[in-house]
């Protein structure tokens, strides 16, 4: 798979990052560099690897499960920097 300039453009557009004209081609030849290397590991062979998370096993910590009142909503908002009616105001992220 290629991209190309427009493609990088869009994908730009999509993630809200300003790209230069300049920059453009020079993007487009490093994500086909990145797509190239991960071609290279579609040739692996990798039948009968049992897939893992981590090169070492190791089991987490768990907590003890305890129910607590959860917190005071007081000191909770006072970290807020505007609250109304009991909760966070944020600006409206979504068109």
């Amino acid at each position: 798979m290629a991209v190309d300039e427009n493609t990088v453009r869009r994908v730009a557009h999509l993630a809200r990052i300003a790209l230069p004209e300049d920059r453009l081609a020079p993007m487009a030849a490093e994500i086909n560099g990145i797509l190239a290397w991960i071609d290279q590991l579609n040739e692996v062979d990798v039948e009968g690897v049992a897939p893992m998370t981590s090169v070492v096993a190791a089991k987490l910590p768990l907590r003890e499960d305890v129910v607590t009142d959860g917190g005071d909503a007081r000191k909770v908002l006072a970290n807020a920097p505007k609250t109304e009616d009991g909760f966070f105001v944020v600006p409206k992220v979504v068109e």
